[in-house]
């Protein structure tokens, strides 16, 4: 079973998540969207949205830290007790302000009338995962740096290592094997969401907005103060055939 959850489900996720996003690619483009509701209500996204997005911003900074730098390198600088430190404080409130924001997001989805009728089951589902994740990911940050035991557990000696192990198609099962139940479940969820995103609106995380770097610019220009307008008369439009006003422009 550890080899199945840890050796071979990772690279069929990474597989569906790649190909759904060349499926969506090829034929959703239109579809390739937040379906924004900003129309709709903008006082309370205006809150929500940049606390979810920020906060989510640096809990995957966190993750790519934890996971691509080894204890090693990180050891020769810091000590294991104050990278610890940093690390839960930082994110346990950057995971917080994250599940606020979805909150908010999902408070606001569902009091807001036609942001509810335009929310389909895929985002139910969505939200639900989501959710699922950040939730684990918090419980794994308080709770799973100990076993059952007492023993202490370091996530680096065993989940990163374990993820660098895959990037080298090598994936060290054991290590993964000797994680807390807290990370295990947390990684799992987050397989679910991994393969959830190209078919959900989480797929706008891939919008890299390239084509701003070679557009031409786009020239602004403030409005000259204008003259005072001058009275005018009558404005003419066709005259009349046979007028006297015709005939003497004839003569």
């Amino acid at each position: 079973m550890d080899f199945l959850l840890w050796g071979v489900l990772p690279y069929l996720v990474a597989l569906a998540l790649v190909a759904g996003l060349i499926w969506r690619y090829r034929y959703d483009q239109f579809g390739w969207t937040t379906r924004s509701s900003q129309l709709y209500e903008s006082r309370l996204l205006r809150i929500a949205s940049p606390m979810f997005h920020y906060g989510l911003f640096v809990v995957l900074a966190g993750h790519l830290m934890g996971l691509f730098i080894p204890k090693a390198w990180t050891d020769m600088f810091v000590s294991q007790e104050n990278y610890h430190a940093v690390a839960l404080i930082a994110g346990t409130l950057a995971g917080i302000a994250t599940l606020v924001g979805v909150a908010l997001l999902i408070y606001r989805r569902r009091t807001t009338g036609p942001v509810f009728l335009a929310t389909t089951r895929n985002d139910k589902l969505m939200y639900v995962v989501l959710v699922a994740a950040i939730v684990l990911g918090i419980v794994a940050t308080l709770t799973g740096g100990a076993y059952p035991d007492g023993t202490e557990h370091n996530y680096r000696e065993t989940v990163s290592i374990w993820f660098r192990s895959l990037l080298v198609f090598s994936p060290d099962v054991e290590a993964m094997a000797a994680a807390t139940w807290q990370f295990k479940v947390h990684i799992l969820i987050a397989f679910g969401l991994f393969v959830l995103i190209p078919f959900s609106r989480l797929v706008h995380a891939f919008t890299v907005p390239l084509h701003y770097l070679f557009r031409p610019y786009v020239v602004y220009r403030s409005r000259d103060a204008l003259p005072p307008t001058p009275s005018r008369g009558r404005v003419r439009g066709w005259d009349p055939v046979g007028t006297p006003d015709r005939d003497r422009k004839a003569k």
